[in-house]
């Protein structure tokens, strides 16, 4: 997070969640702030991952039955020209 303007807000967390939160600042040498904010930086990452998998997935389904077309058709003027 180093280089990005931080702005102060205020929020609430259940007891147990501070308590973690602060154990995971001790452990890291860090501070809460930067703790949920290390946190949240690796959810958004994993949301890309996934959102990227599903894309990758959905043009992978699209470029199979393009390249399953394009193998008929192919396939046809072969038999045509045969």
């Amino acid at each position: 997070m180093e280089g990005r303007r931080s702005v102060k807000i205020t929020i609430s967390l259940p007891e147990d969640v501070l308590e973690w939160a602060n154990s995971l600042a001790r452990e890291q040498g860090s501070n809460r702030s930067a703790v949920i904010a290390k946190l949240l930086k690796k959810d958004e990452e994993e949301r890309t991952r996934e959102l990227m998998a599903e894309g990758y997935e959905a043009m992978g389904e699209e470029n199979l039955r393009d390249a399953e077309e394009s193998l008929g058709l192919t396939s046809e003027v072969m038999l045509q020209d045969g």
